[in-house]
């Protein structure tokens, strides 16, 4: 069997990772991949956003499944187009990829369905003055989010309203991320934890993956600007059986039905980031895809062959797939370039890997590396590696993941060390770890 996995970060080495270790014995292929797929399948020089070069390609080599990693392209139609000639693929429609594709389909959405979410408005580039007068008459803490997307980057939580004011001023007038801020929504902050859920879906059926936390600050104490995530851990003590079953009835099972009735079935992986508030879950954003990095720490948690789940995904199974999953729980670290989220330097030898994935439970995912003329391991990227751990619980997950870390070096590598303490601060409040 042979399948392409359409992208090039931690989230797709992730993918060929778990797919490689598959009873199927596939054949990966991987576009364009980086340094660390490279030994799991054959990498391919094609952008995860060409889909008439991978329709060609799968076309050509006899793909018999395409899993596409990234938003863009779901977002701009790589299933229409792989479906329409007839070759199988694991991701959402264009037009149910405007889940993520668009903050304010996906607001109006849940407004028509009833999914509980926080209170909105959404406005134009030409309602800059309606979008201020918004503002101040709801008062800070207010959220700020650009509709398009953003590579994780377009919502800023703003404690000021001059904050607010700048972060309007900076999708709506300066144009800092383009077409995605040609719509803003300005959203009432919500207070709580946050939470993210998976749900692999045939547009009926779907079953759960384990519920991640992800860490998209910067620095620690959740201070500085949003990255495309920092670390994450999976399962995240937050997802208590009560939020879980809210979860299902409330968010999930409603979201499935209300694209059904709108004639756009959504299949694939659907990503839910919840906010675990007073009253319950409530939905921050939806996404079309894993997320990165919780699928470096969800996936490794998977103990059933996903790749089976996948073909039952697409071939309408997936109501007879019980998944089943490690004992205990994973954790990841990203290790990031200098300067990230903003300006970098590329091209810095990393060290470490081998003697890191030496350690019990580790494996190392690449996101921006590459090898240079010298055939060396050098930094291609913003975020760099991400280090994963299995553990008998969530504090020995984290134990090992950091050990790794350490034996890992580039120059101006930079991370999180408070990775999984809400999660470890609410086991022991429970008593479960001291």
């Amino acid at each position: 069997m042979r399948i392409l996995i359409v992208g090039g970060g931690g989230r797709e080495h992730a993918l060929a990772w778990a797919l490689a270790r598959s009873p199927h014995r596939p054949e990966l292929f991987i576009a364009p991949g980086n340094a660390g797929t490279e030994a799991l399948g054959e990498n391919v020089a094609l952008a995860p956003d060409d889909v008439p070069g991978l329709l060609a390609f799968a076309r050509a080599r006899g793909i018999d499944l395409t899993v596409a990693g990234p938003e863009q392209p779901l977002v701009a139609g790589i299933v229409d187009a792989f479906t329409e000639a007839g070759l199988p693929i694991v991701g959402p429609t264009a037009a149910a990829a405007r889940l993520e594709g668009s903050k304010a389909f996906a607001k109006a959405f849940m407004a028509r369905h009833g999914i509980p979410t926080a209170a909105h408005r959404t406005f134009t580039a030409s309602e800059y003055a309606e979008a201020v007068a918004y503002l101040e008459a709801q008062g800070a803490p207010v959220v700020v989010k650009a509709s398009g997307l953003a590579g994780g980057k377009g919502a800023v939580v703003c404690e000021t309203l001059d904050a607010a004011r700048a972060a309007l001023d900076a999708m709506m007038r300066d144009q800092r991320f383009g077409a995605a801020g040609e719509e803003v929504v300005v959203e009432a902050f919500m207070a709580g934890e946050e939470l993210s859920l998976f749900a692999l879906t045939d547009g009926e059926a779907y079953v759960l993956l384990a519920p991640a936390q992800d860490h998209k600050r910067i620095g620690e104490g959740d201070a500085g600007p949003n990255t495309g995530g920092m670390g994450a851990y999976a399962p995240a003590p937050v997802a208590t059986e009560t939020v879980l079953r809210q979860a299902r009835a409330e968010i999930i099972e409603p979201t499935l039905r209300g694209m059904a009735a709108e004639g756009h079935p959504y299949r694939g992986i659907l990503y839910v980031g919840l906010m675990i508030t007073d009253e319950g879950p409530k939905v921050v954003e939806y996404n079309c895809r894993f997320g990165d990095p919780e699928a470096q720490a969800v996936v490794p948690l998977l103990q059933s062959d996903l790749l089976e789940l996948f073909l039952q995904l697409t071939e309408g199974r997936l109501e007879a797939a019980k998944p089943v999953f490690h004992p205990g729980a994973s954790a990841c670290v990203v290790l990031a370039s200098k300067g990230y989220p903003g300006a970098y330097e590329k091209g810095f030898v990393i060290e470490g890997i081998e003697r890191a994935e030496a350690m019990p439970d580790v494996v190392v995912m690449h996101a921006g590396t590459r090898r240079n003329a010298k055939g060396e391991l050098v930094t291609a990227g913003g975020r760099v590696l991400a280090v994963s751990a299995l553990g008998a619980d969530l504090a020995e997950a984290l134990e090992k993941a950091y050990r790794a870390v350490d034996v890992i070096h580039f120059e101006g590598m930079q991370y999180r060390r408070d990775i999984g303490r809400k999660g470890l601060k609410r086991l022991s409040a429970r008593g479960i770890v001291s």
